[in-house]
């Protein structure tokens, strides 16, 4: 169990990655092209053993700006956008299935934005036909096929339609239900709409429903929160994923209509999310890590017992082990040693792919160490513990050596009870689990001031 302790996460309060990569997108960079992912892509369809792959697609679109938001997407109620929007990503999933060999089956598909469901079961149905016949997907008991949604423009028919068509993941954004954060930041959602979604799933079958909650949003209350976290526990979906709100108005737009004078203080904050750990485990759910929860009996919690869970762009997953193909404007894909990231601009994307080239727009190829402090990364953020004695024999390294300044920057770490460092393993430690960011930052090469500034005082 995780242990709140509100004076130790205020210290070392700070930003840095989720680490959903490593290195982070911030590294990227647009001397990787078009040429750098298809010669990836070659590479690994060369493995001994067939890589499964995991798409991510896409859709960009919204009829109306939530304010909060720092997604890539285009608002407009124009829905003959969608029908050119698809024929642009039918024309993009094409060129990527010729290149990966139909031996390399997808375990799992996931469909962002944007609001994905702002695509009619018409258009989806056109989208998975697409899918079905460039790539080929993995038998229907072995795959998930997911997709986000915003329950104010998904009815019961949809719902069901979605899992006609093979979906049998669904995750649903709530944030709020107190009608007054729900004003300020533009999304007035009911209870009773969240309901209708997902029931329905419940009904149609899908294996895990999951709702995403924010704390620190303008005018959030610990009353106001409380009877939010109330309505959830009722609703008992399997996950719950509960995000820190990041104010940054210079970066996006969106925000700058918010009112930062009614944003909670940092201690209120701290609260907020107190209040949520403390209440969601007395109502049985599991913290994964990372802000994410789960029943015991969730594919996530699972893994994580087996020692398999990983984490992706979509944070943890159980499909860890699949290359990622990032389909869309502003999508990431991950393939063997390498990620890349299509066009943000939807027209620029369009005129790309329109004249038969991959949008790649920037991207990197991890060096031998990147690699390295990836999987190490990986293993503390994922499973809490680093058996430094077995990850030294599988790479033929001295541990201590090579990851000397990781170790070093770790000791302030111990000394505050965030890990237990001992000659031979690192184990996160009850406090820790609340700091995973701040753990796997030792280990990052590209943060040295980051790490400087963790301890604030």
């Amino acid at each position: 169990m995780p242990e709140f302790d509100a004076d130790l996460i205020a210290r070392y309060d700070g930003h840095g990655p989720r680490y959903t990569s490593y290195p982070s997108a911030l590294q990227f960079h647009d001397r990787f092209g078009e040429a750098d992912l298809r010669e990836a892509i070659t590479a690994s369809n060369h493995d001994l053993v067939p890589t499964p792959l995991s798409l991510y697609v896409h859709v960009p679109f919204c009829e109306s700006p939530c304010f909060y938001c720092g997604c890539n997407r285009v608002i407009t109620r124009d829905t003959s956008r969608a029908d050119d929007y698809l024929r642009v990503l039918d024309h993009e999933i094409a060129m990527m299935g010729a290149l990966v060999d139909a031996d390399r089956v997808v375990r799992q598909l996931h469909l962002g934005g944007g609001t994905p469901n702002y695509l009619s079961l018409n258009a989806m149905s056109q989208l998975n036909a697409s899918i079905h016949q460039h790539f080929t997907p993995a038998p229907v008991d072995q795959r998930e096929w997911g997709i986000e949604i915003d329950p104010r423009h998904a009815n019961e028919i949809y719902v069901r339609g979605l899992a006609r068509l093979g979906f049998n993941r669904v995750s649903i954004g709530i944030q709020d239900f107190d009608p007054a954060v729900q004003e300020a930041v533009n999304r007035v959602q009911s209870v009773e709409q969240t309901r209708v979604a997902i029931d329905t799933a419940k009904r149609a079958g899908y294996r895990s429903i999951s709702v995403d909650l924010i704390y620190g949003l303008p005018r959030q209350t610990m009353d106001g929160f409380s009877r939010t976290l109330d309505k959830v526990i009722e609703l008992k979906p399997d996950r719950i994923a509960v995000y820190g709100y990041a104010h940054l108005p210079k970066m996006f737009k969106a925000q700058r209509r918010l009112d930062a004078e009614a944003l909670p203080s940092p201690s209120e904050r701290l609260e907020l999310f107190g209040m949520a750990l403390r209440r969601l485990t007395e109502a049985g759910y599991v913290y994964v890590g990372m802000d994410h929860f789960a029943l015991p009996d969730d594919d996530l919690v699972r893994a994580q017992r087996a020692g398999s869970l990983q984490r992706n762009f979509q944070g943890y997953s159980t499909c860890g082990d699949c290359d990622i193909i990032g389909l869309g404007p502003s999508a990431i894909s991950r393939i063997g040693d390498t990620y890349s990231q299509n066009q943000r601009d939807l027209a620029t994307y369009a005129a790309t792919v329109n004249e038969g080239r991959l949008p790649v727009a920037r991207g990197l190829r991890l060096s031998p160490d990147d690699q390295l402090r990836r999987e190490a990364i990986g293993e503390l953020m994922c499973h809490g513990t680093l058996d430094m004695d077995a990850f030294a024999e599988r790479h033929h390294i001295h541990f201590a050596s090579y990851f000397r300044d990781a170790l070093t920057h770790m000791q302030a770490l111990a000394d505050d009870g965030l890990v237990t460092l001992t000659e031979h393993r690192i184990d996160v430690g009850a406090k820790g689990r609340l700091l995973l960011r701040n753990i796997a930052m030792c280990f990052d090469a590209y943060a040295p001031a980051a790490l400087s500034s963790s301890r604030l005082i």
